[in-house]
């Protein structure tokens, strides 16, 4: 494998997408042999009903998004000779915000968030392959900030929880806990959704009302 396109290729079947990739570093403490990481992310549209038609979700047991991704993405890096590694769980406890932030597709928004070229304010990372093999990878994009004018992310959040200084998050909550706070909870942050990367990723309501309703539980 010297290209992104075997990862892509096991991957789009299960509704995910390379989200970024990086050549690591000896420093970066993973798996023996590593040279490259690559990140992936749900694929849209079509991840929320794909999701919900999985044992994982259908069970009724806790935790269904992460039974899932260790089940699919270990299944992947099985098949690919890699290893499989998670946002959750631990120890070891993952950098995926600085993982991110090297693989070229992410960035710190003007809210701090990590902002992604097609997930914008939606970015979400359900797992990492690290792979024995050196990729050779397609130059960066841009981030999307550099040609938002208006940053509406700025000025999004109905209590200004989401700023350049920081995340109050007791304001968040609060304001969640209020009859005011119904759209960010049915809809998804205001903030994620005014990002207007965010609202070309066609990510479905149900499924932000969802990760909503477990941040907010």
């Amino acid at each position: 494998m010297t290209t992104l396109a075997p990862v892509s290729q096991a991957a789009a079947p299960h509704f995910l997408a390379v989200f970024g990739a990086f050549a690591t570093r000896p420093d970066d403490a993973l798996p023996p042999g590593t040279r490259s990481l690559v990140l992936l992310g749900p694929a849209e549209p079509g991840f929320w009903p794909h999701m919900l038609a999985q044992p994982e979700w259908q069970d009724g047991a806790p935790d269904p998004f992460d039974r899932w991704s260790r089940r699919v993405i270990g299944a992947i890096a099985s098949d690919l000779g890699a290893s499989a590694l998670f946002p959750f769980g631990g120890p070891p406890h993952h950098p995926f915000y600085h993982w991110a932030l090297r693989s070229g597709r992410a960035w710190a928004s003007p809210v701090r968030l990590l902002v992604h070229d097609t997930a914008g304010l939606f970015v979400s990372y359900r797992g990492a392959l690290a792979l024995r093999e050196t990729l050779d990878l397609p130059p960066p994009p841009t981030s999307p900030c550099a040609s938002c004018a208006t940053q509406p992310c700025r000025t999004a959040c109905p209590v200004a929880a989401l700023t350049d200084v920081g995340y109050d998050l007791p304001a968040c909550h609060r304001f969640l806990d209020t009859s005011g706070g119904n759209d960010c909870l049915t809809g998804g942050c205001a903030v994620r959704r005014s990002c207007p990367a965010s609202r070309g990723y066609a990510r479905m309501p149900q499924q932000s009302a969802y990760h909503m309703g477990q941040f907010h539980r």
